[in-house]
């Protein structure tokens, strides 16, 4: 603990004076965060549709369960936060039964969505699946390319480490493209 200012009692003084009724300056936000830039653009890509409906497509089986979800497909979801109407695309044979649950599915999504869904529109027709990409197929190694990687590999001691390198490697080499 320093027992004597290096400053004359008059300037300290001051100092405690000034620093007593200054304010602290804010803080300059450096940028603008990612989560605002990517709701932009998502504003802008989705225009018709808007960001909820992406988000719903995504989370529809978990937020209105596999025997409703098995039927039918959110479509569009249209109007303002507070009074939204979201259409549905329903198989023609199930459409009784996803009008009789309607107001289930309705109470589940506006919670999802976190804006109130006032009506559910009901289009029926077939539904069409999310295409899912083939995985892509990966090529065999020739026994040189394998020589090369457990030479390469040869000088490490552990086997563990060993082992994984060279799987790693097999990997990245058997990848196509």
């Amino acid at each position: 603990m320093v027992t004597k200012s290096s400053l004359d009692p008059i300037a300290e003084a001051e100092a405690r004076i000034r620093l007593r009724y200054s304010r602290a300056r804010s803080v300059r936000q450096t940028g603008k965060s990612i989560g605002l830039i990517a709701e932009r653009i998502a504003r802008k890509t989705c225009s018709d549709k808007g960001p909820a409906i992406g988000q719903l497509k995504l989370r529809w089986r978990e937020i209105v369960g596999e025997d409703i979800a098995k039927y039918c497909r959110p479509e569009k979801l249209s109007g303002a936060k507070h009074a939204r109407t979201l259409t549905l695309k329903v198989l023609p044979a199930a459409a009784p039964m996803i009008q009789h649950q309607s107001e289930t599915i309705r109470a589940r999504v506006s919670v999802a969505t976190g804006g109130e869904v006032s009506a559910i529109k009901i289009v029926q027709g077939a539904l069409t699946k999310t295409p899912v990409k083939p995985r892509p197929r990966r090529k065999q190694l020739t026994a040189q390319e394998r020589d090369a990687l457990e030479r390469g590999a040869a000088n490490i001691a552990d086997p563990k480490l060993r082992a994984a390198i060279v799987g790693l490697g097999e990997a990245m080499l058997s990848r196509e493209g």
